[in-house]
């Protein structure tokens, strides 16, 4: 641990070294070197779990070929835009898509038949504690996006404490290049487990998942389906202009094509902006996008319905929206306005392509004001969750909700 590697010129510091990895523990976020000499056998993964191979994103080990798989390594390079996986380290949720990506295959005849070990996992989550005895722990790693080094970010058991069977896996559709297939969302939850002992590991790979070097969180999960997520919150509130700017060039087209459509009538992304609400917030009832030249400082308002369907309670909301473009910010003034209109039980929303202000975001922070920021990062984000990940994707989304007043 922390060892320095020195190996064709290569330094690594703070993290397992390439050589030492086949002793390491996991520890959680921690950093795996992998090889330099520039091939397959540099991979780390398999260095750290034999059995797990040096390819894909979905890498079931089994004790031995004929048994059932013993664990799961997976890979979430963070670079797929039709197929975001995300880490949400506020719940502690973690959403991973399955491994069938391409039109022209059944749901579940995959090569690796990673969607069938899903199927299989989810339906024995809701059953006896040995049913869950025999689901394999999954382990989740990610690239760093140097060489093929990768972090360990977390124990992974299927399902969520407060989800449904329907939620935890869905089979969605998915279209590509006008030839339609499935594939599976699944949810799952990282377990309050900072540290996976190799001692473990090896009891696993020896078919004894819940022996003596068992994490407790895991244990607990088999025997009564006890979830404790790992919860993190984050230590900075105030989210930079790169934290809130797409992190990559696609991400950047999609805010730009949304700019471009509303560019001739910026009003009309006020309706869009209430729609990027309604799939972020699906329990949004009413809404109703105010007058031009009469909207009061707010451009749309809602209410939010809590409760059971039954009998729900709603809490009014007015929406901001500001269509810039990228590099342009929302300012004091315009976050002010806002705040000025939102009334006793009330909150407000401001949703913008591009990014808000450091000062402005400090000062809703700071002050405590009941106002949901979402920038430009997060209006993509958004969409791709629901599916339109490209530019053009997204154009003809615009075109089939919003026709262009042009």
């Amino acid at each position: 641990m922390g060892a320095t590697q020195a190996r064709r010129g290569f330094v690594a510091t703070s993290g397992v070294a390439f050589d030492q990895l086949k002793e390491a523990d996991l520890i959680l976020d921690g950093y795996y070197y992998s090889g330099r000499a520039g091939n397959l056998g540099d991979e780390p993964i398999s260095r750290l779990i034999a059995g797990t191979g040096n390819q894909g994103g979905f890498r079931p080990v089994r004790a031995n070929r004929s048994g059932p798989t013993s664990l799961v390594a997976l890979l979430s390079s963070g670079q797929d835009p039709d197929w975001p996986d995300a880490l949400d380290e506020q719940t502690g949720t973690f959403t991973y898509y399955g491994d069938n990506k391409q039109p022209g295959a059944d749901l579940h005849n995959t090569p690796r038949r990673g969607n069938v070990l899903l199927r299989d996992v989810f339906a024995r989550t809701y059953g006896s504690a040995n049913d869950r005895r025999m689901i394999p722990p999954f382990l989740l790693f990610v690239w760093t996006g140097t060489s093929r080094d990768v972090r360990f970010r977390g124990l992974l058991a299927p399902g969520g404490p407060s989800s449904s069977p329907d939620d935890d896996l869905q089979a969605i559709w998915r279209s590509k290049k006008g030839l339609r297939f499935q594939n599976y969302r699944s949810r799952f939850t990282v377990l309050d487990v900072p540290l996976v002992r190799r001692a473990w590991i090896n009891e696993i790979l020896t078919g004894q998942v819940d022996g003596p070097s068992c994490p407790p969180a895991w244990r607990d999960w088999i025997e009564g389906r006890l979830y404790r997520p790992l919860l993190a919150q984050p230590t900075t509130v105030v989210r930079t202009k790169e934290d809130q700017t797409p992190r990559d060039a696609i991400g950047r087209a999609i805010l730009a094509a949304i700019h471009d459509w509303f560019a001739s009538d910026p009003h009309g992304f006020e309706q869009c902006a209430v729609e990027l609400w309604r799939m972020m917030a699906p329990a949004t009832g009413r809404t109703e996008v105010t007058r031009r030249s009469r909207d009061g400082g707010r451009d749309a308002v809602g209410e939010y319905l809590l409760g059971p369907a039954a009998d729900t309670i709603g809490l009014d909301f007015a929406l901001e929206a500001k269509c810039y473009s990228p590099g342009n910010s929302v300012g004091v003034r315009e976050v002010s306005r806002l705040i000025s209109r939102i009334r006793h039980r009330m909150f407000g929303i401001l949703i913008t392509t591009a990014h808000i202000d450091g000062q402005a975001y400090d000062e809703v922070r700071t002050d405590g004001h009941p106002i949901v920021l979402i920038c430009g990062r997060d209006v993509v984000d958004i969409l791709c969750s629901h599916g339109y990940t490209t530019p053009t994707a997204v154009r003809l989304w615009l075109a089939q909700r919003f026709p262009s007043p042009r």
